[in-house]
């Protein structure tokens, strides 16, 4: 690569965090709340009952009411009183903390009081987000999205060490901070690209919501026994799985595939369990971070696969982040399964057996909807798990890209003659074809002769003219 080549490239890259600043600050700065107040461990005197409890109803109660509700709602940033709602609760919550640690004898009510509306304001600060986020392109829905949360994951660091006062300050700065930094990126959008008051009828990616769910329940299961460091909040395994996607979409956006990213979650999940009988020989962590690392990788890639359905159906985010925000139940209810199954008696290796049952179905029930992805494109305009790439096509690409779909039906070309069709239409060469698909030159040969004789055709410049190109 030249020397010009190189620094066009970058400044290709550079342009791509334009408008960054403001977002990723905003969902940075209230990642790193939440983790020092409610979805982190809890840091201040024990209140007698767990917290992060309180905030998860607050948090699901919140995100299943703007569900329901959520055409009168919209756009959430165009509502004054919403947002000094959620700046209050926000704010209100971080008094409430440092209320705790300096009357610990009024912990259970201050503690009680503060995890409801940190749970309120959190849920409804995630959809302010939302649509925020929505507003830009595919490619950088996903860079400042890891992005946020990966600069969620390095403010709770810093402010986990800081003493009684600076904690104080941090806690009611950092909502501040996220709020100002939001409303700032609302106001950085062209109005032609801002959220619409209207909604077209649409249908609910419910293939999505089931996988979600199977993938928070079977984290619920083992959510308690994870050890430290390997939660999804603000976590070390969050900042491992953000910051390598972070990196790998903004230097190879070309060739990064989310189709292949779509299925590993399944893995990772399947490893992650298989070794927790194996714990006394490992230890707790290479589990801990297996399952942790799983549940992050696809509670990313389903918001981002939901932004894709948003803004090709011309739907408000806010109807699928709220549905998809509100399945933390099904976080809940495995936790939930595992203390009913810890209070029930039965010796630990039945216990332990009775999990990997649970996660097995689980498990099988999500190789069933990935397997059945196709239905996403077909039903919800999901294409960029066939195309894989997070660069959005040009008008032309897409043109030829339905050419291309129009004569693998005419002429019943088999699947492996598809994808052949496909790069040789992107005037690839044979060579190229070769690597990207893994095939020899010979099968490659036979695979265009098979196309052509179809066809009826013997060059690829008769290919073009069928083609329209």
């Amino acid at each position: 690569m030249t020397a010009s080549a190189g620094a066009s490239a970058g400044e290709s890259r550079r342009a791509l965090l334009k408008g960054a600043r403001c977002y990723v600050a905003a969902y940075g700065c209230a990642r790193a709340w939440a983790t020092l107040t409610f979805t982190g461990p809890w840091r201040f005197p024990a209140p007698g009952f767990d917290p992060h409890v309180t905030f998860d109803v607050s948090y699901i109660a919140v995100s299943l009411i703007v569900a329901l509700l959520f055409r009168r709602l919209i756009p959430l940033n165009e509502q004054r009183w919403l947002r000094r709602l959620v700046l209050g609760c926000m704010v209100g919550a971080s008094v409430g903390c440092i209320a705790v640690a300096l009357a610990p004898g009024a912990a259970a009510p201050l503690a009680a009081a503060a995890s409801l509306i940190a749970g309120l304001g959190y849920g409804l600060f995630l959809l302010l987000a939302a649509e925020v986020l929505c507003s830009f392109s595919l490619l950088r829905i996903f860079l400042f999205m890891t992005g946020a949360m990966l600069l969620g994951v390095g403010l709770a660091f810093l402010c986990q060490g800081m003493a009684g006062p600076q904690l104080s300050v941090a806690l009611v700065a950092l909502p501040l901070l996220a709020m100002a930094y939001l409303r700032r990126a609302y106001e950085d959008i062209p109005l032609v690209e801002r959220p619409r008051r209207t909604v077209p009828r649409f249908s609910y990616p419910w293939k999505l919501f089931a996988l979600y769910a199977l993938y928070a329940f079977a984290y619920g299961l083992r959510a308690n026994l994870l050890v430290e460091g390997a939660g999804t909040h603000s976590s070390i395994s969050t900042a491992l799985v953000t910051g390598v996607l972070f990196l790998s979409a903004y230097y190879f956006a070309g060739r990064f595939n989310i189709g292949a990213l779509y299925r590993s979650p399944v893995l990772l999940m399947v490893c992650g369990f298989l070794l927790i009988p194996m714990e006394g020989l490992f230890g707790a962590a290479a589990s801990s971070y297996l399952i942790a690392v799983s549940y992050s990788l696809m509670g990313l890639l389903v918001m981002f696969l939901l932004y894709d359905i948003s803004k090709r159906m011309g739907v408000a985010i806010v109807a699928f982040m709220a549905c998809k925000n509100a399945e933390q139940f099904f976080v809940q209810a495995g936790s939930a399964a595992t203390d009913a199954l810890g209070m029930s008696g039965l010796p630990a290796d039945t216990q332990s057996l009775v999990v990997a049952i649970l996660v097995c179905v689980l498990i099988l029930g999500a190789t069933l909807v990935l397997f059945s992805e196709r239905e996403l494109s077909s039903k919800w305009g999901v294409d960029i798990l066939a195309t894989g790439g997070l660069v959005e096509r040009s008008e032309e690409e897409e043109r030829r890209e339905e050419r291309c779909r129009e004569l693998v039906e005419t002429y019943r070309l088999s699947p492996r003659e598809e994808e052949v069709l496909l790069l040789l239409a992107e005037g690839k060469t044979g060579r190229v074809i070769q690597q990207e698909l893994f095939i020899a030159e010979g099968t490659f040969k036979a695979h265009t002769r098979h196309i052509y004789e179809k066809m009826s055709i013997n060059t690829r410049k008769e290919l073009f003219d069928l083609l329209g190109l």
